[in-house]
């Protein structure tokens, strides 16, 4: 009986020959194959293009006996026999129980998760459940004809997969590296591909410093449970400097925590224990608010860059509530702030803050348009009790002044279809400030403030579509505005930087917090103008300015918004569908100097990306900047080849003549191994941190428990 291309179920097939004992009635199987017959011994033989498909598995081979007597299948290769969706056999020859769980494969490989090859001379099947390889080489390397070796390989006499446990057992193992041993190992664990959080080392990090020498990390991952793990990271270095980081994780079911932080012993601080902790954390509350925490705390100022973590020079702990909905939000938060910055005395900055926010939009109306009511209360603390400034800081503020303050803010906006295409605007804000300070000599006590501001806005839109789809618009806005405020002598404490650029230039207040109001009469103008093609590509400008009807001196000289006129803005921005993008904001006075200059920019594709910024700002003592700032930040990368990626970035101070921090890295990856070195230097220095230079070396193998992510694979030579 010769059947090509015809599908066999088992259950009909099998009962030719009678029903095997492992198959019950509701397990049906699938049989493909060129040529099936019962031989006279009855015995089912299916040859050419064999496939099975049962319970989940396929089995394809070239020939296939099915014995009835001993239940068993005689397999002839080449063999491919796929369990699941991560484990994969290839032989020469088997002997297996009918429902493929039991028996011995001849000249074999197991792959597990497409990634960790095991070659045995033999494999056996037990159970179901545990799969024995005898004389085996393990590696997830490729290996060609030209090149046999492994980059990576273990050898072993015998290795025990627990596809349940799903925990790989090694005895006698030897690591290879390009066919040289390097260790040896009586016992040997690891968890297989497939299983991402099990017990056990994880990659060791080398890590060289000008400070502490050359160290070593091995961390131990310890999975507590479904929900919960810790790594314990043991550091030494050359320098005598000893270290103990740890890292808990705790899922839960509305939300998770993260707890970081170490311990530490070196020769850069004789004598003394450094060390830190950071937690972060997040949670669903009832009636969909989120709570999030974060906070950090250090031993010294210098801790955090001498041992590898993210620098900060003001260390801010975060305990917030919010709910943020359509046109609602709120906010309740606790911030404390610590300062390791040089120069600067906790005592006196405000080192605890308390906010809480509900602001509410409304649309219609009496009125229409669109209004907005906020509430918001604010308080912050000093530890400091002198009502007076001394010289401990560089600032004019009473040294120990604490501040409540509680506002109430109404806003409207209505826009008005006008002929001839344009669009008229008005707008209204009217706000309510109570405040209560605190050890203040000169605004101690209560007082209240009444703000409010008027405005009209008059925008003509003008668009025209050019050959090819080519759509610009061109829109001149000319707004004229009038605020004032019934009490200008409070202290500002969170309006002292103030930003100019072509997002604020029709606003009614620029100031960014609640503490200062713009007032005055003035005349806000300017042009935008916008180009759309249809090849992908976009173009933005923005040009303006703001005329007063006289200065009030309520700006900074560097802010530009100083004087009876500001200074000129001028903004562009434009984007590429092949990764170029340019962007750059300047203000300049009527001389047409540059008074304030940023630029960004940033370029990316296959091979490379390279994004950086510049920034040109006079001193000005007003905003506590004692000397001209002009930097240029600088990061890229770029593929070198398939598998190989080098890193760059840098930081360099024009005024200071010298780079602040420069890096460079080099990763190497591909189906077997990931690499990663990483030089970077901190040249800037002050009474807490010294100039360092970092070095920074991991290596992760490719399948061995996740550890690291497979690059592109090498290509074999011919």
């Amino acid at each position: 009986m010769r059947l090509r291309g015809v599908v066999i179920l088992a259950l009909c097939l099998l009962m030719v020959a009678g029903l095997p004992r492992a198959l019950s009635a509701q397990d049906k199987a699938a049989l493909i194959a060129d040529h099936v017959q019962v031989d006279p011994e009855g015995r089912l033989v299916a040859d050419g293009g064999v496939e099975v498909y049962f319970q989940g598995r396929t089995l394809r081979a070239s020939r296939i006996t099915y014995d009835r007597q001993a239940d068993r299948l005689l397999i002839e290769g080449p063999i491919v026999m796929v369990d699941g969706a991560s484990t994969v056999f290839v032989a020469d020859q088997a002997d297996l129980s009918a429902d493929l769980t039991e028996g011995i494969l001849q000249s074999a490989r197991l792959v597990l998760n497409r990634e960790l090859q095991l070659a045995a001379s033999q494999i056996q099947r037990i159970g179901g459940r545990y799969t024995r390889l005898d004389n085996v080489v393990a590696s997830s390397c490729k290996v060609c004809a030209s090149s046999p070796t492994p980059l990576w390989e273990i050898r072993a006499r015998r290795v025990i997969h627990d596809t349940q446990g799903r925990q790989i057992y090694f005895d006698h193992a030897q690591f290879r590296v390009a066919g040289v041993p390097l260790a040896y190992l009586p016992r040997l664990r690891i968890p297989d591909p497939t299983l991402k959080r099990a017990t056990g080392f994880l990659s060791p990090v080398v890590r060289t410093t000008s400070g502490l020498g050359t160290g070593l990390k091995l961390p131990y991952f310890v999975a507590l449970g479904p929900s919960r793990d810790l790594t314990v990271t043991p550091y030494l270095s050359t320098r005598s400097a000893q270290a103990v980081e740890l890292r808990y994780r705790q899922a839960f079911r509305t939300g998770s925590i993260e707890l970081n932080g170490a311990l530490a012993r070196d020769q850069l601080l004789p004598g003394q224990t450094r060390s830190h902790l950071e937690a972060v954390g997040q949670f669903d509350l009832p009636r969909d608010f989120t709570l999030t925490f974060d906070g950090i705390m250090v031993s010294d100022p210098a801790y955090l860059l001498d041992y590898g973590l993210p620098a900060r020079d003001r260390l801010t702990s975060r305990l917030e509530v919010t709910r943020t909905r359509r046109n609602e939000y709120i906010s309740g938060r606790l911030v404390g702030i610590r300062s390791i910055r040089a120069g600067e005395v906790n005592s006196t900055l405000p080192t605890v803050i308390s906010d809480v926010t509900y602001h509410r939009r409304f649309s219609g109306g009496p009125l229409g348009g669109e209004a907005g009511l906020r509430f918001q209360t604010h308080g912050h603390y000093r530890s400091s009790t002198n009502p007076f400034d001394t010289a401990l800081d560089t600032d004019t503020d009473a040294d120990g002044r604490d501040t409540s303050r509680m506002s109430l803010r109404l806003d409207w906006r209505r826009n008005w279809a006008l002929p001839m295409g344009m669009v008229g605007t008005t707008l209204a804000e009217i706000s309510g400030d109570a405040y209560n300070i605190r050890q203040d000599a000169v605004f101690g006590g209560h007082s209240t403030r009444l703000s409010g501001g008027l405005g009209a806005e008059l925008r003509w839109p003008w668009m025209k579509t050019g050959p090819g789809g080519v759509s610009q618009v061109i829109e001149p806005v000319v707004q004229i505005a009038w605020a004032d405020a019934s009490n200008t002598n409070l202290p500002n404490e969170d309006s002292r930087l103030v930003e100019f650029d072509e997002a604020n230039l029709f606003d009614l207040n620029r100031f960014p917090g609640s503490d200062a109001f713009e007032r005055g009469g003035r005349l806000n103008i300017g042009i935008t103008h916008t180009r759309i093609d249809p090849a992908g590509w976009t173009l933005s400008s923005a040009f303006g300015r703001v005329l007063r009807d006289k200065d009030l001196g309520q700006f900074s000289a560097s802010s530009g918004l100083d004087g009876k006129s500001s200074d000129w803005l001028a903004a562009i921005h434009i984007a590429f569908p092949e990764g170029f993008s340019f962007g750059q904001r300047m203000l300049l006075d009527d001389r047409f100097s540059v008074t304030k200059f940023e630029t960004r920019f940033g370029l990316t594709s296959q091979k490379y990306g390279v994004s950086g910024s510049y920034i040109w700002v006079d001193a000005d003592p007003a905003e506590d900047r004692l000397t001209r700032v002009s930097e240029l930040v600088l990061d890229g990368n770029y593929q070198l080849r398939d598998n190989w990626t080098a890193f760059a970035a840098a930081r360099y101070d024009f005024e200071a003549d010298r780079a602040n921090r420069a890096a460079v890295g080099l990763q190497y990856r591909n189906e077997c191994v990931s690499v990663d070195l990483s030089l970077s230097r901190r040249f800037t220095s002050s009474t807490s941190v010294r100039p360092t230079t970092d070095f920074g070396l991991s290596v992760g193998l490719v399948g061995i428990g996740g550890a690291a992510s497979a690059g592109p694979s090498r290509a074999c030579r011919k």
